[in-house]
Parts: structure tokens; sequence; C-alpha cells
């Protein structure tokens, strides 16, 4: 399990699970709860890349960054430290 520690939101990290670039499992710790748990379970079975794609740059509340972008963000750090 991987775990991302978020910045700019109410959630406080993000757990997740790989499968190569397919995720598995996500969990928020913190947030809107309806609102993480709808974008976690939208999200496994797809691609990291695919998921970055669709949730970077969302923002919450004039916010610059959001949960969703947060889960984006670290989906980009784990593909970036696994190709370095």
């Amino acid at each position: 399990m991987n775990t991302y520690k978020t910045f700019g939101t109410c959630s406080r990290a993000i757990n997740f699970e790989m499968d190569g670039d397919v995720i598995r499992r996500v969990e928020f710790e913190g947030g809107c709860s309806g609102n993480t748990q709808g974008v976690a379970r939208l999200v496994e079975g797809m691609t990291a890349q695919e998921a970055i794609s669709r949730l970077s740059g969302i923002s919450c509340n004039g916010r610059p960054t959001s949960c969703p972008d947060q889960l984006a963000r670290a989906l980009r750090e784990y593909l970036d430290g696994r190709n370095a």
C-alpha cells in the first residue's frame, strides 16, 4: 500500500494499491466521505495515466487543488518514482 500525504485539502492522506499501472484500491483519510468514496470507487480498475488525465487540475472551493487532484498528484509521483 502506498501513502501520499495531501496538502491544501480536507483529506490528510491517500492510501492506494497498484497492480502495475492499474489502480486496485484507494482510501482517503479524512475529507468529504461520500465524495472521496465515490472518487475511489470510480478510479479502481482504471490505469494511473487515465486517472491522472481525468483528475488533474480539479479545484475545490477556490483552492488550487482538491482531493481528486491530490490523487492525480499521488499517482504521478508513484509513476515517476517507479520509472526513476
